[in-house]
């Protein structure tokens, strides 16, 4: 593959596993920006539906489209191999079922080259289920500070991973994603970027970012709350800090497919988002009719409030 003899402002990265339902709308939204200076590795890590013919079709469309396919070998893997092809001043994520605002290279990268200080940058952004409805929006933490203390609090999403753009040479030197660490390498990607420089959220939403019970943090849940737990005890060790002991007694909750959904109906109804908290309260109780937590919600959203 002939690369172009300059090397671009940024490098996006996206690894891709059986997301071809909104696969194309996610990676439009990354050569739509206004920002242009960018090349877009895509990492096709194994899909097995339609997404390798959605991601061919594209690279023909756009030459920065750098496209890798391989056997499956995991998110994370897919991460750091992804960061091996990488020759931008700036790594951005993506994940391949969001959507990108159109003008959020160009605020992020603005902030980047005014604040030399800030190696990870992430943003406000919009959570929205698989029907493109609103839920609510998240991470209104702006400061090193708030973001660190969060993180430390093990509150994973302060930024949101697919929302981020960081200084490549911050990540080199962290050495990028750890995979013993994997479903909560984010958040020990954060706790170490964290120690060498400062990160920082935008006021603005850059990202809508989808929420099904397929992701990472619904599927695999009960084993990225272990996982995040490790992370934290890494964290606390390598800050010279004892780790708290409410931590350690610390076991993961499982969760129902009804609990997401009354989550969601909560969630919506807090930003006003009515029509979506009755389409989730619905849902919940189609999948737990006997919950009165589940008739609670469906009330509530009935009620608008």
């Amino acid at each position: 593959m002939a690369l172009a003899e300059n090397p671009p402002a940024i490098s996006v990265l996206m690894p891709v596993y059986n997301n071809d339902r909104h696969l194309r709308v996610a990676v439009e939204s990354i050569l739509n920006q206004t920002f242009t200076d960018f090349e877009f590795i895509i990492i096709n890590d194994g899909s097995t539906d339609g997404s390798s013919i959605t991601l061919n079709g594209l690279a023909k469309e756009d030459s920065r489209i750098r496209l890798y396919e391989r056997p499956n070998t995991g998110y994370c893997r897919a991460l750091n191999e992804g960061l091996g092809y990488a020759r931008g001043e700036f790594i951005a994520r993506m994940d391949a079922d969001d959507i990108a605002v159109p003008d959020r290279f160009e605020r992020q990268i603005a902030f980047l080259r005014g604040h030399p200080e800030c190696v990870a940058l992430g943003g406000r952004v919009l959570l929205i289920d698989d029907d493109d409805d609103p839920i609510r929006e998240m991470c209104h933490e702006q400061s090193h500070e708030d973001i660190d203390k969060a993180h430390m609090e093990g509150k994973g999403g302060t930024i949101i991973h697919p929302a981020m753009m960081a200084r490549s040479a911050a990540i080199e030197a962290i050495n990028g994603y750890d995979e013993s660490f994997s479903f909560a390498e984010d958040l020990d990607f954060f706790l170490r970027l964290a120690e060498y420089g400062k990160v920082a959220n935008l006021p603005d939403i850059v990202l809508h970012y989808r929420q099904h019970l397929s992701s990472i943090g619904y599927s695999k849940s009960e084993i990225q709350q272990r996982s995040a737990i490790d992370a934290l005890r890494a964290a606390y060790e390598r800050r010279g800090l004892p780790f708290p002991a409410e931590y350690e007694s610390l076991t993961p909750v499982k969760t129902t497919e009804s609990d997401v959904h009354r989550k969601w109906v909560w969630w919506a109804l807090g930003d006003g988002h009515v029509r979506t908290a009755r389409k989730h309260a619905r849902v919940a109780l189609l999948r737990d009719p006997l919950n009165l937590e589940s008739w609670r919600a469906a009330v509530c959203a009935l009620r608008g409030h």
